[in-house]
């Protein structure tokens, strides 16, 4: 059987959270407000313990991605605060199946590469190393100066640094511009980047989905596809979210050579926030149709317990590795946990 490990996630208070707060080393007092904050939210939201398959290290993590968001590390420069993020690219082999091994190009070690997340006006700096072997940029979508673009070749063994203020708040993305474009991207060097509006949104289960594909022939056709780095992970180790709780997925599709695809989620309909630049939605559906690079906030809770399926409605997409399920776990105290204890 394989060796799994549970992190309860409403237990663990780690460094990464008091730098989201922006209140790691501010001693006593700043703790108490870290706990304070903490526990207002675990009472508002509700995430299951996340169990996982302790692997060999792998570039493709799909259950860690999930709910890892990179705050950066915040600094005050001049009377400012300034989030720093550091990007290093470099090469890997994942096993998209049991027989299939792919090279790719990764950034810090994993694909899809970390989920900056940052609110509106912050000043955010982005060290970016690149060890891949060949030219690499960062582009990063959203408002920001020409030199900040991320056109321009970045050696292998250079370094490049791109600092501007996020902006305006929404679901964004970045990835390599070095052409050709579309291999850079489709071999694994993309991320999800959030910037949070000034108001925080109402607090709810947050999950970030990355659908890519794989061309392992280089004949300009995926053969496999996957959300969050791996074909079929999520059908083999669904993704535990509570019944009645609210869910607020961030979805990105950045699929190169399909012009565009579908997200479709059984047995339920979600809230669409465009882009994520709207504070209210402007559509409810179950399927959505989404180009390259578009992404968008769906936000859904499941009534009832059990295993729904998420997936592409291209019946060949899903087929090939973009699939996986929701496990909906029952609240306590629930007539349907009682029928199941």
């Amino acid at each position: 059987m394989p060796n799994k490990f549970t992190l309860n996630k409403e237990k663990i208070v780690s460094r990464r959270q008091l730098l989201k707060l922006g209140l790691a080393g501010t001693g006593i007092a700043g703790v108490a407000v870290v706990w304070h904050r903490l526990n207002v939210q675990k009472q508002l939201v509700r995430i299951p313990s996340l169990e996982m398959e302790a692997v060999a290290k792998s570039a493709a993590n799909p259950m860690q991605v999930i709910r890892d968001f990179d705050y950066g590390t915040p600094k005050r420069e001049n009377g400012r605060i300034i989030r720093e993020f550091s990007l290093t690219a470099g090469t890997s082999a994942i096993q998209l199946n049991s027989a299939v091994d792919y090279n790719i190009w990764d950034l810090n070690g994993r694909i899809p590469g970390p989920t900056l997340r940052a609110k509106q006006g912050d000043r955010v700096r982005i060290l970016f190393l690149n060890k891949a072997g060949h030219s690499h940029s960062l582009h990063f979508h959203g408002i920001h100066p020409a030199a900040m673009d991320g056109i321009r070749p970045v050696s292998n063994g250079s370094a490049a640094i791109y600092e501007f203020d996020a902006e305006p708040f929404g679901v964004h993305l970045y990835h390599c511009h070095i052409e050709p474009v579309t291999r850079h991207i489709a071999k694994g060097l993309y991320g999800m980047f959030i910037i949070d509006p000034p108001t925080p949104r109402p607090p709810a289960d947050e999950i970030a989905l990355v659908m890519a594909g794989y061309d392992v022939n280089d004949d300009n056709h995926n053969e496999y596809y996957a959300f969050n780095g791996l074909p079929d992970y999520y059908m083999e180790h669904p993704i535990r979210i509570y019944q009645n709780q609210l869910i607020r997925l961030y979805v990105l599709n950045i699929i190169e050579f399909d012009p565009a695809v579908t997200f479709h989620l059984h047995a339920n309909f979600f809230d669409v926030y465009p882009s994520g630049m709207t504070l209210t939605p402007n559509l409810k559906t179950d399927v959505i149709t989404m180009g390259v690079a578009e992404r968008h906030i769906l936000e859904f809770a499941f009534r009832y317990p059990g295993k729904y399926m998420f997936h592409p409605h291209q019946d060949a997409i899903a087929e090939h590795g973009c699939m996986g399920q929701f496990e909906v776990v029952a609240e306590k105290g629930s007539p349907n946990q009682r029928h199941n204890a």
